[in-house]
């Protein structure tokens, strides 16, 4: 009976001892967030409790992920349904982003969709990366939401771009310029401003900050140089997400015939 106690209580010790680190961890995590909140509402930013709301959902899905995970890494062929699922979830998180604009959701999906297989397709027939399933989550995961920013971004800065030179898109129009011609300048401006802060962190990257694949890869035992080049993979396939995605939005941006409304 004694004998059979010990691993017993081991085992109590154990889940004892995870729940009191879970317990700390979230309670660390609270403080964070709530000095989010507390200085938006301070400084009058107007986020409310978004930055709580935020980090709640995080958590959910990050668990539910996790637990996904585990079943998908065992059964390779799963893997493709979970990379629709990515794929789905940020076209119609971005094409809500978008939505102002003419045929904005539409040119979300196909700019999210092409701009991230057109880079994990490079990657993985480059051979950069093993073809397996944990690497193909992993890069996918961060080639796919930068792809979602980069739609985001590029639409967002084209409609301010619309309205900001909304005269001389109609002085455009009125020589019997196309529309794709007339807001031409204005799309490439919008992707060129998309893309700058992912470039500045390009470039800084190892003397201003880690990146999180980089982080991650040392975190998982890969030596420096095996986890650098794990980076410099990622980086790229990033700015040519981003790049293609980009480009397709406001192209097909550019083709609207019509105005978006001034802001009210």
């Amino acid at each position: 009976m004694l004998a059979g106690r010990g691993p017993r209580a081991a085992t109590v010790g154990r889940v004892v001892h995870d729940v009191l680190d879970y317990a700390r961890f979230g309670a660390g995590l609270l403080v964070v967030v709530l000095a989010t909140v507390l200085l938006a509402w301070r400084s009058g930013i107007g986020l409310g409790w978004t930055p709580l709301t935020s980090l709640a959902r995080a958590v959910v899905q990050l668990s539910i992920v996790a637990l996904l995970l585990r079943g998908i890494l065992a059964v390779p062929w799963t893997v493709v349904a979970f990379l629709a699922l990515m794929l789905t979830t940020a076209s119609v998180t971005a094409s809500g982003r978008l939505s102002e604009l003419w045929h904005g959701r539409r040119a979300a999906v196909i700019g999210v969709v092409v701009g991230a297989c057109v880079a994990l397709t490079l990657v993985f027939v480059l051979r950069l990366v093993a073809l397996e399933p944990r690497y193909l989550v992993a890069v996918a995961g961060i080639i796919i939401g930068n792809a979602m920013s980069a739609a985001t971004l590029s639409g967002r800065n084209f409609l301010r771009g619309v309205r900001h030179r909304r005269d001389e898109v109609e002085a455009w129009l009125s020589l019997g310029a196309s529309p794709s011609r007339a807001h031409l300048e204005i799309g490439q401006e919008a992707v060129r401003e998309s893309l700058l802060p992912n470039l500045d962190q390009t470039r800084s990257t190892g003397l201003v900050t880690l990146p999180g694949a980089f982080v991650g890869a040392l975190f998982g035992g890969a030596s420096p140089a095996v986890a650098a080049q794990f980076q410099l993979v990622v980086l790229a396939g990033i700015a040519l997400a981003m790049t293609v995605t980009g480009v397709i939005v406001t192209r097909l941006l550019s083709r609207s015939p019509y105005l978006p409304p001034a802001p009210s």
